[in-house]
């Protein structure tokens, strides 16, 4: 087995790879050491999933599009003042050389609603690939947790350098990643639970007034959630420090 998928105990999945006791320390979760696995944890979230920077990105768009529409009804206008809002948002953070990956997933999503409301003819149609990815998201959260690979694991592991060490080290990490991403999936399955029936009930402002509503609160207490599983779970085993720490030893052993 390799250094990533070595199986150990609780115990030893609480030590770093120099055998000392990883951030947690032996206080546990509720003590100085374990205070200070809250911060890492709730920094690694908010770099994560964009901060409040990125929630502005996600929100503005669609926003500016509901606003204009309900203004003027003129569907071509307020299509494209959404598309030319994300754009400017990438070109903010290309001329600041910021991260970009969080503007440029909002670039694509504004673009297919675009796209499809201008072949449809429907305005209510710039929020259905939103939707349809917000759905799509929510079940595979649930079916790659009941398939033993909780997706926020997925996402969360490089951020917090142990990659998949969670899945066969680290058990009380891997029930936590496994109750986050349950409560990611219902979260999500919730909200499209209101928003298809808006869909098909009522007028295009109607939804996406609602939609505006829904983008920031769900996601937050998502978010929220996350980081009381992950705070309250066994600290991560940094994979990378374990194999440099090899590296060395094995250069040590050679000269």
């Amino acid at each position: 087995m390799t250094s990533l998928d070595k199986p150990t105990t609780d115990q030893d999945a609480h030590r770093g790879p120099d055998g000392q006791d990883g951030p947690e320390g032996p206080e546990g979760p509720d003590g100085q050491d374990g205070h200070n696995t809250k911060a890492v944890t709730e920094a690694a979230l908010f770099d994560a999933f964009g901060g409040l920077r990125g929630m502005v990105e996600t929100v503005l768009p669609g926003l500016l599009f509901v606003t204009i529409f309900t203004i003027n009804k003129d569907l071509h206008v307020s299509a494209l003042a959404a598309l030319a809002v994300s754009l400017l948002l990438v070109v903010v953070r290309l001329v600041r050389r910021d991260t970009v990956k969080h503007a440029f997933s909002g670039v694509f999503g504004v673009a297919f609603g675009v796209v499809f409301a201008m072949m449809t003819g429907n305005a209510k149609d710039f929020y259905l690939p939103g939707m349809l990815y917000t759905l799509g998201l929510g079940v595979t959260y649930i079916a790659t947790t009941l398939a033993g690979v909780p997706l926020i694991g997925l996402i969360l592991g490089p951020v917090f350098k142990e990659n998949l060490s969670w899945r066969t080290r680290n058990p009380g990490r891997k029930k936590a990643y496994a109750k986050a991403s349950w409560a990611w999936g219902l979260i999500l399955l919730a909200k499209c639970a209101i928003l298809f029936p808006l869909y098909w009930w009522a007028d295009t402002t109607q939804l996406g007034w609602v939609l505006v509503a829904l983008k920031i609160p769900p996601f937050l207490l998502a978010v929220y959630l996350t980081w009381v599983f992950l705070a309250k779970a066994p600290p991560p085993i940094d994979v990378f420090a374990e194999m440099e720490a090899a590296e060395r030893a094995e250069k040590e052993r050679e000269g």
